[in-house]
């Protein structure tokens, strides 16, 4: 790949006019997907789960235990636990989180409100923990993936992942094993065990809506046979590739190293795409959160 000097042109030195309606189309997708968002976990809540005795993980499980208990309107309870937390968001991780985060959790208050009334679709705890455990995960997703969050323990892991040897998701997880060991005292052992199916799913459902069904990899292939391996990459699997310089560790060899992102149902053609070419060939994979920009929109294959 060769890189040349940028030459700005008269047309190119207008896009920045054009940046203002970007950013609000931009500020209005965000917010109607944070509201979609929002007012899904409203629905897995009072229309699944809530009525069912089932709860969530973080705030909102204890939310729904002491509302439970003290016969406290929910959606008061979500917004005053997680108000502390957004407070310390705002200080420790940034204006724009914090704020996408409060209007994410007012609206899931105030839809937890609206709904209350509505009687639940099914008093079946297995379906409930399933559907429920669904639609939640999705509208967190959402919430998420617009630069939101829906609950103060995942401002809570964030801060604490980076003073302490654990993941975020690990950390989140660790809290998560007591609230939801809460559930069995408040709403009995079988209640607490649905409950964990509905969290288990909500939490594969987060992590397909961020990633998506057609998750992107990322692969770097190293062989003497590159360019071979690169053109048929590009012919068979319709997808540009990139070539960078390396060095290898042992030998101090110049060695040539492919760079190429495809969807994990590629995976298996691109590997035996090498195997033809090069059966010792290195092939390094890893998942990849989002792609933008550049050429990956895959070609048309002939």
């Amino acid at each position: 790949m060769t890189v040349s000097q940028h030459v700005f042109t008269g047309e190119e030195q207008k896009k920045p006019q054009k940046s203002g309606a970007i950013k609000t189309a931009r500020l209005a997708q965000r917010i109607i997907m944070i509201v979609v968002g929002a007012a899904m976990m409203s629905v897995a809540l009072e229309i699944f789960l809530v009525p069912n005795k089932l709860i969530d993980g973080g705030i909102t499980g204890i939310s729904i235990m002491l509302s439970h208990i003290f016969n406290i309107p929910l959606g008061i309870l979500l917004t005053l636990l997680n108000l502390p937390f957004l407070i310390i968001g705002y200080k420790q991780i940034g204006k724009t989180f914090a704020l996408s985060t409060l209007f994410a959790v007012v609206v899931m208050s105030i839809g937890t409100q609206l709904l209350h009334p509505v009687h639940p679709i099914t008093v079946e705890p297995l379906l409930a923990a399933v559907f429920g455990g669904v639609i939640l995960g999705v509208g967190v997703g959402l919430v998420v993936r617009y630069g939101g969050s829906l609950d103060g323990t995942e401002i809570v892991a964030i801060l604490v992942a980076k003073r302490l040897p654990f993941s975020v998701g690990e950390v989140v997880m660790f809290f998560n094993v007591f609230i939801l060991s809460g559930a069995g005292f408040v709403f009995g052992w079988n209640n607490a065990m649905f409950s964990l199916i509905a969290y288990y799913i909500a939490f594969k459902l987060i992590d397909i809506t961020l990633e998506g069904l057609d998750q992107s990899k990322s692969v770097w292939i190293i062989s003497d046979k590159f360019r071979d391996i690169g053109e048929a990459l590009t012919e068979r699997l319709g997808r540009g590739v990139t070539y960078l310089d390396g060095e290898g560790g042992f030998s101090g060899d110049d060695k040539k190293v492919i760079f190429v992102v495809i969807t994990r149902l590629e995976e298996a053609k691109l590997k035996s795409i090498v195997e033809d070419w090069d059966s010792d060939a290195f092939i390094a994979i890893g998942n990849i959160h989002d792609v933008k920009g550049g050429r990956f929109k895959k070609k048309a294959i002939h």
